[in-house]
């Protein structure tokens, strides 16, 4: 396993430095070319928060439902056969587009979207072409493709979905299988990446990393985000286990990005990249996060990189976990650019505080309403959980605060549920429109265990939930910091947010 070299805390040289020298870089890394910049000027800055409204258009609109319904007819996401045969075959009758990019591939546990919506941004204020694979998706299916940023066009994404479903037929009847709502979803993201074309794809894991789908790029960068039990009867059920899958993503001579985690899966993680001698960086060693403080609509951080400290960057997303997903984001972005191993340098600090405070991320801690204040987050296990609450507790001054609940069936719900009940004055317990939703009086038989039957209010419609969540914080008088926390799955919370006129 390479070591990284020491850090030079002089080092203050610009991106510009780095683009420049380019007889020092791997040939594979120098995509930065005038072409390409003048498409990703072409392409226009993100808008918004980057998630779309349905097409206003008619005709695009039904297309877009037609792709849906038949994307839904296959295997859906938590149904697998754990291979990655079928998508393999599908590049290799493509013509293997996700060859045509380096990539930078994110597994583990929680964080992994925030993260790299900041590596996309990161990559993005350097004037890389960015193409950004995520899952699942907040309102809409296309939030889980985006290009400089900004989730596909609707129009792209049927286009691109028409483009290869020959292909993907043809692998249907070749295949024991046929491709499942995934594999499906990674071949459109990996032949629109192509097409567009990107300089580096941002890739993240669906679930796992040794047979997940998007594990048929070579990442030269492995990011793995914090790893707890989650899909355990999948997976694993210890940290090692799991570890053990998320693994598959380290490649050979990749360098590995590790947050912090459990002493068994740092061990099963390190193992894997001395099997392979890949470099490692890890959380708290080669890099960190050195300080945070509470600002206005976010954080202030200072970051040590692999090439050095990062001060005063303010980022505009609320919790400790993101200011570690900030640490590991950059220290992602320095490693593809070859600093640390192979360069004593640092990024241009303007250009990383301009980066990082253009961040967003949809539906983790987002106040969607005022007065009462409502807080939507995507926890949807027990970890996710347990750093909401504590960040809830951080940045919001709640006299008394009302949950909305609905998780999704085989999800540890009582163990979410303890992560909120010392936060929570009342909790709404309900269910989102999915066939994979909990049923709300299941979900309610376990949140009476946890809060006792007086705290418990069952709505199992999430708009009658909403309405009952925000009329008790209410009770607390229009001054007295009264506000409700939507929470559970990312499903409840992406329909909460276009019921409360978010979408």
């Amino acid at each position: 396993m390479s070591e990284l070299p020491p850090r030079d805390s002089d080092a203050s040289d610009g991106f510009d430095d780095i683009v420049d020298a380019e007889t020092e870089r791997d040939p594979d890394l120098a995509v930065i070319e005038a072409g390409s910049r003048t498409l990703r000027t072409q392409g226009g800055a993100p808008q918004g928060d980057g998630v779309p409204a349905r097409p206003q258009d008619p005709e695009v609109a039904k297309a877009l439902r037609d792709v849906e319904t038949e994307l839904a007819g296959r295997w859906g996401e938590t149904k697998l056969e754990p291979s990655v045969t079928r998508i393999a075959s599908l590049m290799d009758v493509l013509g293997e587009p996700q060859r045509a990019y380096p990539s930078i591939h994110i597994t583990g546990t929680n964080g992994k979207t925030s993260t790299a919506r900041m590596i996309e941004s990161l990559l993005g204020a350097f004037e890389l072409r960015t193409g950004r694979y995520t899952s699942p998706h907040v309102q809409s299916i296309t939030e889980r493709i985006s290009l400089d940023g900004a989730p596909i066009d609707y129009e792209r994404f049927i286009e691109t979905y028409r483009d290869i479903a020959p292909y993907v037929e043809m692998v249907d009847q070749k295949e024991e299988f046929r491709l499942s709502f995934f594999e499906v979803l990674t071949g459109m993201a990996y032949a629109a990446f192509a097409d567009a074309p990107v300089d580096v794809a941002v890739v993240e894991v669906g679930m796992g990393g040794t047979w997940d789908a998007t594990n048929v790029i070579d990442g030269s960068v492995a990011v793995v985000t914090p790893i707890d039990l989650d899909h355990t009867d999948r997976l694993g059920n210890t940290h090692g286990e799991i570890a053990s899958e998320k693994s598959g993503i380290i490649k050979q001579g990749a360098t590995v990005i590790m947050a912090q985690q459990p002493v068994d899966a740092a061990q099963v993680l390190l193992k894997k990249a001395v099997d392979v001698d890949a470099t490692v960086a890890r959380e708290g060693l080669e890099f960190g996060v050195v300080s945070r403080q509470v600002a206005v609509g976010g954080q202030l951080l200072t970051l040590r990189g692999l090439g050095g400290e990062y001060d005063q960057i303010f980022l505009p997303l609320h919790g400790a976990h993101q200011a570690h997903n900030a640490a590991v984001a950059l220290a992602a972005v320095e490693a593809f650019f070859g600093i640390g191993a192979q360069q004593a340098r640092q990024l241009d600090l303007d250009t990383v505080r301009r980066a990082f405070a253009g961040a967003t991320s949809p539906g983790r801690l987002e106040v969607v309403r005022r007065s009462p204040t409502v807080v939507i987050d995507a926890a949807h296990n027990p970890a996710g959980a347990r750093v909401t609450a504590e960040a809830i507790s951080e940045v919001f001054d709640f006299s008394r605060l009302v949950g909305v609940v609905g998780v999704s069936d085989g999800k540890d719900a009582k163990e979410v549920l303890e992560a909120f009940e010392p936060i929570f004055a009342e909790v709404v317990i309900t269910q989102n429109s999915s066939h994979r939703a909990m049923d709300a009086d299941e979900l309610a038989a376990i949140a009476v265990e946890v809060f006792g039957d007086e705290r418990v209010q069952v709505e199992p419609r999430l708009d009658d939930a909403l309405e009952a969540a925000i009329t008790l914080a209410e009770e607390e008088g229009e001054f007295a910091g009264g506000g409700v926390l939507v929470t559970g799955s990312v499903i409840t919370v992406g329909e909460a947010r276009l019921l409360l006129g978010k979408g």
